[in-house]
């Protein structure tokens, strides 16, 4: 998106446009669940963050800073809610034990990615990402996959440009280690871990 048309976009948001929001919506919708749905890993959830998402837009539209890179704004509140999913899932997984019985909890279920991968390349990446550290996986979502530059994954992330080539340098090592081991032999692996 042009820096221009999206500065005008954003003063259309400020002033309650619909259309506009529209248009936001469109840019970016697949690429906020894309996001949330290879973070989470499961995509019911990526469903309620993106919805919970684009509710704070519409909340938070007429707030919004004249200068916003809408880009950087969506995919912060997105790694935001799903922080916030994650401490909400260690609480409720804390107390787990003494509720146990209380309610049916849902098996869990394979990856949507697993499941819909057409290419075995692409499963196998898309399974060595999930391994990743979230941190690492974030990185590499933001910048790879959304095309978002290093200062605006940065934003996104709370950290500084440096720190972030270092975050996606260590990321991409850490990938092509995983895929690396993927390929290996069962029996191979084994045998280094013996010695």
């Amino acid at each position: 998106m042009e820096r221009e048309s999206e500065l005008a976009l954003v003063a259309r948001l400020r002033a309650g446009d619909p259309a506009a929001f529209d248009t936001v919506h469109q840019a970016f919708n697949t690429r906020l669940f894309n996001f949330l749905a290879r973070l989470s890993q499961r995509r019911e959830v990526a469903e309620d963050l993106l919805e919970e998402t684009w509710l704070r837009l519409v909340a938070h539209a007429p707030a919004l800073r004249t200068d916003t890179r809408l880009a950087p704004w969506l995919f912060t509140v997105a790694r935001n809610l799903y922080a916030t999913y994650c401490r909400a899932r260690r609480v409720e997984q804390s107390h787990a034990g003494s509720l146990i019985g209380l309610w049916p909890c849902p098996a869990l279920q394979s990856s949507p990615f697993e499941a819909l991968a057409a290419g075995e390349l692409e499963r196998r990446i898309e399974t060595a990402l999930a391994t990743l550290p979230v941190a690492s996986r974030e990185a590499l979502l933001l910048m790879a996959i959304e095309g978002l530059s290093t200062a605006e994954a940065a934003d996104v992330c709370g950290v500084s440009s440096d720190a972030m080539r270092q975050r996606v340098s260590r990321a991409r090592a850490l990938l092509a280690r995983r895929l690396a081991a993927a390929d290996r032999p069962p029996l191979a692996l084994l045998s280094e871990a013996k010695t």
